[in-house]
């Protein structure tokens, strides 16, 4: 029986090309090329418009989204697709949803399938039951040859035998096992990255210093030649995985990362390279091989690492930045037991530590608790050097001998470089000579490649001796003796102005685990836990409200609410700033800061016609009811003759108005008196 008819004939032939893999579609051209070859037996069964449909090159057919199966279905739906042609049942599709999908639609819109065994119509019953058992067979050969492969490739790594790769730093032997790398620039330049970041404790911090001094990192390059290794200049997921790969810690570890899978768009989404946590590795070996840290090491190093995140949740401390706050990431609050959290108000080195749960979580209209760091910090920096007071010696003599290897691992890293330089330019120029001078084609390429060696020589030479001349004197008999009595003394260390917020942070994380603060009605209580294990209770005072270090003297504010009620605020400004009177953070006064401190303090300002209210006048207000000078006035003043009230020296008279008409002052005025009581002081008489 002809299953091909002029009805399927009028439509269009669809051909479904796929290959699984990346890996398949370098290494598997064979198999391509046998299913392109489907257009050809298309046209020779009577097809003219053959579409050819490889969307879908290097996708698997397990259920995952695929655009080009997609496309076909639609083709089948519109009614356009008179067959589909694949080499075989495996390349439609390898899941029983997209199979059954794919035979319902053909059924509806009666479109055959052709593999190489036949063709077949799924409206016909045997060719629906044998074209499901292809299917079915299809899934259940997906399913053990991938049972296979993983069970195989789990007792391989069970053994610690399993390398789908090596790590920079190391090789493969020829029994299969790692061993150093036998390059000694790579095996350097892996170690400093490690002392480094025992030195910062920053992944961040590592990278910024390895760019700045223009060290360059090993990596691992896979091309042509096969696996080659390269020097560029650090990136932070390059320093991030080398610190983070157990297999420099001598440990072989299978199964850190897993795959996860869920639906979208009813379709099955599968996520790759999720991290799992180290319990639930597959496979863990210590001591496989040989390290460059050890396991203890890369647990710490792990641990600073996660605890560098920020804004990873409140358990997490965050990394150690600059600004004020010395214990941010430190304290827990013992109400709610969150992480306290630090506002910074723009000065260096002053801070608010607060915690907003009773805030967020509970609708109060206040914090849960929150205070100033100056107390806080120095009560807890005081307890910290006092129990790391017997280890100062020790941290002096470990700062001369970093002092004095300070530049030498650039320096080595130059030297390292300059000597596989040399090697290359002279490798270079022995190819260079072996070849036949008047073979120009070849001679030509390998004299650029000679010079461009020599080139890089050359420029190592220069970075070598520029290092050379920047690497600091060795330290004087003094200079020591300096910085042993700094390690005698740690307050002064700790208060030097060479110890950076972030050298005192990490310090205290360094003996703290954590710091519980409760807080009572004037004080602060806090629960130290050390490192060790041990607690420490402390108790500190806290300030009251308006009582800080910037509050404004009492004499101040006197004068200020004296001086209100007979200036204005730029008078009273200009009357502080000739008294010599300075703000608490030592600035000038001027009329708005006069105006914030009233409104701050509940001053009224001073007001036109006030003094008249009151019955007062000042001095140029009396000089001119008495029609006199200034002077005179301040005579009288003086001579005790008119009464007078100053809130200080250089601040206005005030006097009473009813005072100027005193029968003493009238008679004063009219009588007069010497300017000066020096007989010798005479008068001029104009003739």
């Amino acid at each position: 029986m002809n299953k091909i008819t002029p009805d399927h004939l009028s439509r269009s032939a669809y051909v479904y090309v796929r290959q699984s893999t990346s890996d398949q579609l370098l290494n598997n051209p064979e198999s391509r090329r046998r299913q392109y070859a489907l257009a050809t037996r298309a046209r020779a069964l009577g097809w003219e418009n053959v579409i050819v449909i490889d969307d879908d090159l290097g996708r698997s057919g397990g259920g995952t989204a695929r655009p080009g199966f997609e496309r076909l279905l639609t083709a089948i739906c519109t009614g356009s697709a008179g067959v589909v042609l694949a080499i075989e049942a495996s390349r439609l599709a390898r899941n029983g949803r997209d199979w059954h999908t794919l035979l319902e639609f053909c059924t509806l819109v009666s479109s055959l399938i052709i593999d190489e065994d036949g063709i077949y119509d799924p409206k016909l019953m045997n060719d629906r039951l044998l074209l499901g058992m292809k299917g079915t067979f299809s899934e259940l050969e997906l399913s053990i040859l991938r049972q296979r492969s993983q069970e195989a490739l789990r007792l391989k790594a069970a053994r610690g035998d399993l390398h789908t790769s090596v790590a920079i730093g190391y090789v493969r032997s020829a029994d299969d096992r790692l061993e150093l790398d036998p390059d000694k620039r790579v095996r350097e330049a892996l170690h400093l990255a490690f002392c480094k970041f025992a030195e910062f404790g920053s992944v961040r911090q590592v990278v910024i210093w390895l760019c700045d001094e223009g060290i360059k990192m090993p990596i691992v390059v896979y091309g042509e030649r096969g696996r080659v290794v390269e020097w560029r200049l650090p990136r932070y997921n390059t320093i991030h995985r080398l610190l983070s790969n157990p297999v420099y810690a001598g440990a072989y570890v299978f199964g850190r990362t897993g795959s996860q899978v869920r639906i979208e768009v009813g379709r099955k989404l599968i996520a790759r390279g999720v991290r799992r946590l180290q319990k639930d590795w597959e496979v863990l070996i210590r001591d496989h091989h040989e390290g460059y840290i050890s396991w203890q090491d890369y647990e710490s190093n792990q641990r600073i690492i996660n605890g560098n995140a920020n804004m990873k949740g409140e358990m997490v401390p965050g990394s150690v930045r600059n600004g004020g706050g010395l214990l941010i990431g430190l304290l827990r609050c013992g109400h709610c037991g969150r992480k306290l959290r630090v506002l910074h108000n723009g000065i260096r080195g002053i801070a608010r530590y607060v915690c907003n749960d009773a805030n967020v979580n509970h609708g109060r209209r206040t914090k849960c608790i929150g205070f100033g760091n100056m107390r806080i910090d120095a009560a807890v920096s005081a307890e910290v050097l006092s129990v790391i007071a017997p280890l100062g010696l020790d941290a002096a003599l470990q700062a001369i001998a970093d002092r004095e290897r300070a530049g030498t691992e650039r320096l080595r890293q130059i030297e390292l470089a300059l000597e596989q330089a040399r090697y290359e330019a002279a490798r270079a120029h022995r190819q260079y000579n072996a070849v036949d001078p008047e073979n120009r084609l070849v001679a030509g390429d390998l004299e650029r490649r000679w010079n461009e060696r020599l080139a890089e020589v050359a420029r190592l030479e220069a970075d070598l001796a520029v290092a050379r001349d920047k690497q600091p004197s060795a330290l004087t008999d003094t200079e020591r003796a300096e910085i042993l009595a700094l390690g005698a003394d740690l307050e002064q260390l700790w208060r030097h102005p060479g110890a950076s917020a972030v050298i005192r942070k990490r310090i205290l994380r360094a003996v703290l685990e954590e710091i519980i603060v409760t807080l009572e009605p004037g004080y602060l209580h806090l629960k130290l836990h050390w490192k060790g294990g041990d607690h420490t209770l402390l108790h500190v005072v806290k300030n009251r409200t308006g009582q800080h270090r910037w509050k404004t003297d009492a004499a101040t504010e006197q004068l200020i609410c004296q001086l209100a009620r007979m200036l204005s605020d730029g008078n009273i400004a200009s009357v502080l700033n000739r008294l010599g009177v300075r703000t608490a953070k030592g600035n000038t006064w001027t009329q708005q800061r006069v105006r914030t401190f009233r409104n701050d303090h509940g001053v009224a300002a001073y007001r036109e016609g006030e003094r008249a209210e009151r019955g007062e006048v000042i001095l140029h207000e009396a000089a001119s009811r008495l029609q006199v000078s200034k002077m005179t006035v301040v005579r009288l003043i003086k001579d005790g003759v008119l009464p007078a009230k100053q809130a200080c020296l250089g601040a206005p008279y005030v006097i009473r108005e009813m005072d100027l008409d005193l029968p003493a002052v009238q008679s004063a005025i009219k009588s007069g008196r010497a300017v000066s009581p020096d007989p010798r002081q005479g008068l001029l008489e104009y003739q």
